[in-house]
């Protein structure tokens, strides 16, 4: 009796006749079209709007006008091969692959530590070559958002009914001690969630990449809330709290972060005190979000482009965005990914899959919670952290993971129950 139920309470039954290799390796059935076309929609506009952002600042500096948009629109296709075979994968192949994906996230992370490229005081990109001229950078920080989303979503079906309650049926748990171990087994899995969350989080922080340690940390506490059954609410509650407490230590006494956190954060508090200096660039972003007025100054148009924002290619995309197309057409970008996002809730609400489920929703919060901040910050109701916007900000690894997460969504789509179109 025992073992039945751990069978019901924990992962999936494994059927009792073996299934042909292609049916355990890949998905069968129609993913969900409306989902893929938000996500061509988003990325075909976000290709044309870094072009548009970045062609001043490519003919500057590297003496092409192409030359970001080359690189860019090479990870967009390979991205969108990615996405496509991925959205094959069969989610036991996915169940697979939880486990070696957070050691080898760990390990990057700690690898860029001693070996990343010379790029001041940063250790984010891993160079494939010469540290001085590398063939190809890579973001760790990157890939380990994705696999802390899968090893949750893993972790969390595995062990979704408290194991005391389990030992308790099978009658493992008796005599002396009784509270102590019930207590253990109780807890465990939280404290293992949080252990591989902070060690992240730490990681990354010892790169110098506030941004990227922000929505890592984000990710994981919302997957924890939503996931993590047996923590009562008052724990969540004390934590938000303590949460808010940091932040306006934080900026009270921005010297406690390092010297170029600090800064922004004494920018932010007034981006007028340092104009010339950390205010620069937020100050930029807001002439060019002002200026754009309802209706922009037409594609191609923008003034701040012209070397006033700089690296507007990058984190600050969307001021870009709201001087050529305004208010409307900054809105209707912003309604394409709140589609984007309701969307995936609706697939996850609708996957019979717990491991399936989770999988998306985390996914789509990272989607959702880097695009409020970075808005939040290109319109300075945040501190300049770095963040950047989904399908929009140039870079290669992260544009990869993004439509590898997009593959993975729609993979879950094609074993979900029908979804009212």
């Amino acid at each position: 009796m025992a073992r039945d139920e751990t069978l019901e309470w924990g992962a999936p039954r494994r059927p009792e006749k073996k299934q042909p290799l292609a049916q355990r390796l890949f998905a069968y059935g129609g993913f969900d079209f409306p989902f893929m076309l938000i996500v061509t929609v988003l990325l075909c506009v976000g290709l044309v709007m870094m072009f548009s952002a970045s062609y001043v600042n490519a003919l500057k500096h590297e003496n092409d006008a192409y030359y970001y948009i080359k690189r860019q629109g090479i990870f967009a296709v390979l991205g969108l091969v990615t996405m496509l075979g991925l959205s094959k994968v069969n989610l036991n192949v996915l169940r697979g692959l939880a486990i070696p994906a957070i050691l080898v996230a760990f390990a990057l992370l700690a690898a860029v530590l001693f070996y990343h490229t010379n790029f001041g005081e940063f250790r984010r990109w891993l160079p494939i070559g010469s540290r001085a001229n590398p063939i190809l950078t890579l973001q760790p920080s990157e890939l380990a958002k994705m696999a802390l989303i899968l090893f949750f979503a893993y972790a969390m079906e595995k062990f979704q009914r408290p194991s005391y309650a389990l030992s308790r049926d099978a009658g493992l748990i008796s005599g002396r001690g009784t509270r102590i171990r019930r207590f253990a087994l109780r807890w465990w899995s939280t404290g293992l969630y949080m252990a591989v969350l902070l060690a992240m989080v730490a990681l990354i922080y010892l790169e110098n990449h506030i941004s990227g340690m922000v929505i890592t940390l984000g990710i994981g506490a919302l997957m924890i809330f939503i996931g993590e059954q047996r923590i009562p609410l008052w724990i969540y509650v004390a934590l938000v709290g303590a949460g808010v407490l940091v932040v306006m230590t934080v900026l009270k006494n921005p010297s406690i972060l390092p010297e170029h956190a600090a800064a922004r954060i004494e920018s932010f508090k007034d981006p007028m005190s340092d104009l010339q200096g950390a205010g620069w660039q937020t100050y930029q972003s807001l002439l060019a979000v002002g200026s754009g007025g309802w209706f922009g100054q037409g594609w191609g148009k923008s003034i701040q482009k012209h070397l006033y924002l700089p690296e507007p290619q990058n984190d600050f995309v969307f001021a870009i965005v709201c001087e050529e197309l305004g208010f409307v057409g900054a809105f209707v970008i912003l309604l394409l990914f709140i589609a984007l996002v309701w969307r995936g809730f609706m697939i996850a609400l609708h996957t019979k899959e717990r491991f399936g489920s989770l999988l998306v929703i985390g996914i789509v919060l990272q989607v959702g919670l880097q695009t409020a901040l970075n808005i939040g910050v290109v319109t300075a109701v945040l501190p300049n952290t770095g963040i950047p916007l989904p399908f929009f900000s140039y870079g290669g690894t992260a544009l990869l993971m993004l439509m590898a997460e997009m593959g993975i969504v729609l993979a879950v789509s094609r074993v979900s129950r029908e979804i009212k179109r």
